[in-house]
């Protein structure tokens, strides 16, 4: 199946063709024509199956068919996505940038830890689709700046991990506020006791999907991990990157912002890079993705959600410069690379405070990634991990590499010149 027999209005469908998105994935497939008909949806599916565009597409269409019914004047919000944290709504409010592009249906994601004004501005300019964390709505609503009395459609999603994250009792005062005539969607990994009880209070005679989560790691591709502290993450980066074996280079961002500002880094020392974000326009992205697939540029910066629309045969390299907080999108990220027959290779950065991120991602594949030392910007994070010589993933491609050049190199330097321990490779 593809999306073209989905029955998906065609603003939608060119969105989604830019980003080369042809066929859905499992639980799109099950849950889009469901939720479409305006039907209630329960679906048990972690994150990295598919599950935002599974609720976003029909979301988006059947606020677009609304829309032309709307009377004139400031817009009400139309659609709540609740998310369990900021990054995780982050993303959902640039999945909705992207399918929404060619609809002129608005959205803003609104969160704590920073302030609250530049948000308050967008509400009061109107959206029609509202992406948030508990806490920073039910603080808004409670100083008047939001209104939920037109929402039509609402979905909560990673409700286990809400309740695991004591924000359960926050999710039910907000549903309450809620018009009692909506439909609602909700996602979960597991379903515990509590969660099945909020599904029985909200949901009405739901349709239920339930999908696999993507847990596995293609063998081909040898991965590591240096452990290195934020500030210094750019100049490990360049540091790697005086490996000319490394041809092709794509580097995850955890954020639009972050991606320009890791491509600004790169151009002050002469390395050609582009970035690939929602932001961009489809000129700016096509032009990128052709210029890094022609060898034009050594290095593409990306976002998660960009980069789904990336398939280059022989990518040799691939690393995460944040890591990513769900681990299913680490599987994603690095499956970009070893395709098609090809080795690759598939590097991460983890700072202190990454580090939670990075167990969750050992528990998904299943294996512990080797820590990579002997680089000369160590965050100092112990961990009782195996440990590869840095010359074993950066220089694979090398005469010198593979597991032999652990050997070869005891007595090696790093890239600015400081001895690289002497270690075997333990992978």
């Amino acid at each position: 199946m593809l999306f073209k027999d989905l029955a998906i209005i065609d603003p939608i469908q060119r969105a989604l063709k830019e980003v080369g998105y042809e066929k859905p994935t499992l639980i799109q497939e099950k849950s889009i024509p469901s939720a479409l008909m305006g039907k209630d949806l329960l679906g048990c599916a972690q994150t990295g199956t598919g599950k935002t565009a599974a609720f976003a597409i029909p979301v988006l269409q059947n606020v677009f068919k609304k829309k032309g019914e709307e009377k004139k004047g400031k817009k009400t919000i139309k659609s709540l996505i609740l998310a369990p944290t900021r990054e995780l709504a982050i993303q959902i409010g640039e999945s909705f940038d992207v399918y929404s592009k060619h609809t002129g249906i608005t959205n803003t994601v609104i969160f704590g830890g920073v302030s609250q004004h530049p948000q308050v501005e967008v509400l009061r300019s109107g959206v029609d689709i509202l992406i948030a964390t508990p806490g920073r709505l039910i603080d808004l609503i409670n100083q008047k700046f939001i209104d939920l009395r037109n929402v039509d459609y609402f979905i909560l999603d990673e409700a286990d991990r809400m309740l695991d994250m004591g924000m359960i009792h926050d999710v039910k005062r907000i549903i309450a506020k809620l018009p009692a005539v909506r439909q609602n969607m909700l996602f979960s990994a597991t379903m515990p006791k509590e969660i099945t009880k909020l599904v029985d209070s909200i949901l009405k005679n739901p349709v239920r999907v339930e999908v696999a989560p993507v847990s596995s790691t293609v063998d081909i591709i040898t991965q590591g991990v240096y452990f290195v502290g934020k500030k210094h993450k750019k100049d490990l980066l360049i540091d790697i990157l005086k490996d000319e074996a490394i041809t092709s280079l794509l580097v995850f961002s955890r954020t639009k912002h972050g991606a320009n500002l890791i491509t600004k880094e790169l151009g002050k020392v002469n390395i050609e890079a582009m970035a690939i974000h929602g932001n961009k326009s489809q000129n700016a992205r096509q032009l990128a993705l052709s210029s890094f697939k022609e060898g034009k540029i050594r290095v593409l910066v990306a976002t998660d959600i960009a980069a789904r629309g990336i398939d280059i045969d022989e990518l040799s390299h691939v690393i995460n410069y944040d890591l990513p907080e769900v681990p299913e999108s680490y599987v994603h990220r690095i499956g970009r690379t070893g395709r098609a027959g090809h080795k690759g290779i598939a590097l991460s950065f983890c700072d202190v405070n990454e580090k939670g991120y990075l167990k969750d991602i050992e528990k998904v594949i299943k294996k512990s990634i080797p820590v990579i030392e002997g680089h000369d910007y160590p965050a100092g994070i112990i961990a009782d991990k195996k440990v590869v010589n840095q010359q074993a993933t950066r220089g694979s491609r090398n005469s010198n590499g593979g597991n032999n050049s652990s050997r070869k190199n005891t007595q090696g330097k790093s890239p600015r010149g400081n001895k690289v321990p002497n270690r075997r490779i333990t992978q």
